[in-house]
């Protein structure tokens, strides 16, 4: 039965994901977020289909496009966001549902290397997770 709604619902589902990440994107980088990196997680992880990884120059930087970021995200998506991590602003998680956020320093974020852990690798365009 094509074009039903059941045939519809993991595309529609699927663009709201999107629209999401683009959302985040856009308003880390009004933020004056430094090195934003998407990865598209759908068919990889049980945790989330996208994860989007940024660095704020300080501590106080990272808790502020925190709270501003999940502030806009439930005034303006209706999203309620779990974060772990504000009080120290040093590597902050923010759980948007589908899309999973990293904010970090810089010298955090180059320690962790998340992006090598979590993106393709060029040889094979597989993911390297657990082999950083």
């Amino acid at each position: 039965m094509s074009g039903s709604k059941a045939d519809t619902a993991p595309l529609a589902g699927r663009d709201e994901d999107e629209a999401l990440v683009h959302f985040i994107l856009n308003q880390l980088d009004k933020d004056s977020a430094e090195d934003i990196v998407s990865i598209d997680l759908q068919g990889k992880s049980a945790m989330a289909d996208h994860m989007v990884i940024a660095s704020g120059r300080s501590t106080r930087q990272v808790s502020a496009m925190t709270e501003k970021l999940t502030d806009v995200l439930k005034s303006e998506r209706g999203v309620l966001c779990r974060t772990e991590g504000k009080d120290a602003g040093d590597w902050v998680l923010i759980d948007a549902g589908d899309v999973i956020v990293h904010l970090f320093r810089p010298e955090v974020r180059e320690f962790y290397q998340l992006e090598k852990m979590w993106s393709p690798t060029p040889e094979t365009g597989r993911m390297t997770v657990g082999s950083a």
